[in-house]
């Protein structure tokens, strides 16, 4: 049988990624570790040419062992591909009170009410970060959170 290479290439245009890799899969025994269809292409195109006229005679592969440089040869397998690592819940500070408290703090004849969530802080139904975030949407500066709404630790004066 002479193979018809405008049909075959013609054929393989026509097929599916998926088609191609299980095409490959029957010429070489095994799955495709690419996905590149321009390459599945050639290497399925190769091999069908192989079959029909013949591989490599045994003096080609005898020079090609010659020519191969075995420090370029992989000695290890490969690794498997690893899992994607799992994101930590983000870190709540041990400072602030249990989820579902709420902070209160009257700052210029105004009542500020924060409620602590697992995710971060509720001030007037946007969420926050940080205590000091509040702070600073409350008074319009940069201010200490802790302090601001007085849970600041009181230091011990007698260890100074």
């Amino acid at each position: 049988m002479v193979l018809d290479l405008d049909n075959v290439i013609t054929e393989l245009e026509t097929m599916t990624l998926a088609e191609l890799r299980r095409r490959f899969a029957e010429l070489f025994g095994e799955s495709a570790t690419t996905r590149h269809r321009q390459r599945l292409m050639r290497r399925i195109l190769w091999r069908l040419q192989a079959v029909e006229e013949g591989d490599l005679s045994e003096r080609a592969r005898r020079r090609a062992r010659e020519l191969a440089d075995d420090a370029l040869l992989r000695l290890t397998a490969p690794r498997p591909p690893r899992a994607p690592i799992p994101r930590a819940a983000p870190k709540v500070d041990p400072r602030l009170p249990r989820p579902g408290s709420v902070i209160t703090r009257l700052y210029k004849e105004r009542l500020v009410e924060v409620t602590v969530t697992r995710e971060g802080l509720l001030y007037e139904g946007r969420r926050y970060r940080s205590l000091s975030a509040v702070a600073g949407e409350v008074t319009g500066s940069h201010v200490n959170g802790f302090r601001f709404f007085g849970l600041a630790a009181k230091r011990n004066k007698e260890a100074s």
